[in-house]
């Protein structure tokens, strides 16, 4: 199974969970975890690959929420075992827990359900790695507790990734004065992308400031992160979600090797 100690073995590089917003298709996630594998293996780099089977907070009816959760959920267990890398998926439920659980290595709690602690207990009752990403409207303090409700009910394994707070109401900010805070309690991921977002638009549609991931990232691995959440699509105009804030599959490789570097100078 796999666990913290496995995720962050390698201390001289940074864990990478990577990969679509939202699973559109067999064809288009193993092309983008071929390709990112491939990317890390080169760079050395442990890997996990992202991908939602279902969009469950959209702002609009009429947005793009899935292809339908079994079979999102089993191109995720395909990758996870064609390919021999970990996967996680987030969860909304639940009743989500124990069906999803069966296709990834980690449960992620969406940052609109940071307090939820029956969806967390669940999450942590698996054994599997649980990932909660700090709500836009917490403190870095708050996931003290957050954390203590996994390791409370019987399971170690916890990640926590911060995603920006609400700036306003169209904006997030990332105050990089939380993560060595975070670090006390669990480790700790930079989402690089949502982070990025623009909330709340006139349109209904998210938006966001993409070519600042480079930014957002070298900040994040010079403070110390852990590991870096990066959700990429080899089109994001075409993308079904989230597509204004996702990093070009293409700009991938130039970026990990320029943060190699830099945990390579602060190490």
């Amino acid at each position: 199974m796999v666990d913290n100690k496995m995720l962050f073995e390698n201390k001289n590089s940074f864990l990478l969970i990577a990969g679509p917003c939202a699973i559109e298709g067999e064809e288009m996630a193993f092309e983008i975890a071929e390709e990112i594998l491939k990317i890390t293996k080169k760079l050395n780099i442990n890997f996990v690959f992202k991908g939602s089977f279902k969009k469950a907070n959209r702002s609009r009816i009429d947005s793009f929420t899935g292809i339908g959760d079994k079979k999102a959920l089993e191109i995720l267990g395909k990758i996870r075992k064609d390919l021999s890398i970990p996967t996680t998926t987030d969860i909304h439920e639940v009743k989500d827990v124990d069906l999803v659980s069966n296709y990834v290595d980690i449960l992620q709690i969406p940052a609109f359900l940071a307090r939820q602690t029956d969806l967390i207990v669940a999450a942590a009752k698996t054994s599997k790695i649980v990932n909660i990403k700090k709500g836009q409207f917490m403190n870095p303090t708050s996931m003290k507790f957050a954390i203590e409700k996994v390791k409370d009910s019987g399971n170690n394994n916890a990640i926590i990734t911060e995603r920006g707070n609400t700036f306003g109401y169209q904006d997030l900010v990332v105050d990089f004065r939380g993560i060595p805070i975070m670090k006390k309690y669990a480790p700790v991921i930079l989402d690089a992308t949502h982070s990025l977002q623009q909330p709340n638009q006139s349109s209904g549609v998210t938006g966001g400031n993409p070519e600042l991931i480079e930014t957002i990232c070298k900040a994040g691995i010079a403070s110390g992160v852990d590991g870096l959440f990066i959700e990429t699509h080899p089109n994001p105009e075409n993308a079904k979600s989230d597509g204004k804030n996702m990093l070009a599959l293409e700009k991938l490789e130039t970026l990990l090797e320029k943060l190699i570097k830099i945990k390579s100078a602060i190490s």
